[in-house]
C-alpha cells in the first residue's frame, strides 16, 4: 500500500514502498504544501481548461519545485505532456530535448536528470519502474485511456518483460463515486468481459472502479499482485487531501504524479 509522507518544506504525498527499494524518485502529490490561493488551494500543479478562474503559473511553478524537493530530485528537469485521454506513449530521451506539447497520457524515460509527470484530478496516475529502477514510466488514465491501454502502451515502451517491471496506482476517484452512462459501461465490458470492474448497476448507468480496471490490466500484462502497490484513498470523497474536478465541478486543481530514474 502506498504510504503517506510529509517533507520538511511541508508537502504531504504518498509513496510507493516497492518504488523506494528501487531507489527510485517519485511522489504522487496531495492539495497540501503549496502556494496557491483557493480554489487552488494549495498545491496546484495545474490549470482546468476552460474555466475563467486561473491560478498563477508561477505559483504552479513554485508548486512542483517544492513537490520535486519532496521526491528527492530537486534538479531534475521536468517533463510532461498534453494530456489527451489517448494512449500514446512519449520518451525521455538522454542528449534529446522533450517536446513539451507533445499529445499523450504517457512518459517513458531513462534518464536520471530528468523527472516525468502526468497530472490528475480524478483520474489514475500510474507510475512504473523496471527491477534496476532505470527505466521508469508514468501514466495518466481516465476512462478512455483504460479502455484504449495506455498502462498496457507504456509498458511495452519500456522494452522489458512486464513481469520485470513494478507498478503503483496512485490516488484517484473511487468506484462509489465514478457514475459513468450506459455507453461507458459498454466499453468496460468490452474491455473486461464479465471481469468489468462495476461496482453497481442504476438502470443503464453505472459505478466504475478505475483503480480495480488498472490492477487487472497490470495482472493482465504479467505482474504479480506483488508487484502493484496501490492505495484506498479516493479524490472525490477525501477532499481534505486532494483537488476533485467532479466534486469541484471543474474548478480546481490539480495533483500531479513524478518518477525519475535511479542514478
Amino acid at each position: 500500500m502506498l504510504q503517506r509522507r510529509t517533507a520538511t518544506n511541508g508537502v504531504t504525498f504518498y509513496a510507493s514502498p516497492l518504488l523506494e527499494t528501487l531507489g527510485v524518485p517519485h511522489a504522487f502529490s496531495t492539495r497540501l504544501g503549496g502556494v496557491s490561493p483557493a480554489p487552488f488551494d494549495s498545491l496546484n500543479l495545474g490549470n482546468p481548461n476552460g474555466c475563467a478562474a486561473q491560478d498563477d503559473y508561477d505559483r504552479v511553478w513554485e508548486n512542483y519545485r517544492r513537490l520535486q524537493a519532496a521526491a528527492g530530485c530537486p534538479d531534475a528537469q521536468l517533463c510532461y505532456v498534453h494530456q489527451v485521454h489517448g494512449a500514446a506513449v512519449v520518451r525521455a530521451e538522454r542528449h534529446t530535448p522533450f517536446d513539451k506539447s507533445a499529445k499523450a497520457d504517457a512518459l517513458v524515460g531513462d534518464d536520471p536528470a530528468r523527472v516525468l509527470s502526468v497530472r490528475v484530478a480524478d483520474c489514475v496516475p500510474v507510475l512504473l519502474a523496471g527491477d534496476d529502477g532505470r527505466t521508469v514510466a508514468a501514466v495518466h488514465a481516465g476512462w478512455r485511456g483504460v479502455v484504449g491501454g495506455a498502462v498496457a502502451a507504456a509498458l511495452s515502451a519500456m522494452n522489458g518483460a512486464a513481469g520485470r517491471c513494478f507498478a503503483a496506482i496512485g490516488p484517484c476517484i473511487g468506484g462509489d463515486a465514478f457514475e459513468v452512462g450506459g455507453e461507458v459501461v459498454e466499453e468496460f465490458f468490452r474491455a473486461f468481459g464479465d471481469a468489468a470492474p462495476l461496482v453497481r448497476r442504476v438502470g443503464e448507468k453505472g459505478y466504475i472502479d478505475l483503480r480495480e480496471a488498472v490492477r487487472l490490466q497490470l495482472l493482465r500484462a504479467g505482474l504479480t499482485p506483488e508487484q502493484i502497490d496501490t492505495t484506498d484513498r479516493c479524490t472525490h470523497r477525501d477532499a481534505d487531501e486532494f483537488f476533485s474536478h467532479r466534486r469541484e465541478n471543474g474548478v480546481t486543481g490539480r495533483m500531479a504524479a513524478i518518477i525519475a530514474p535511479a542514478a
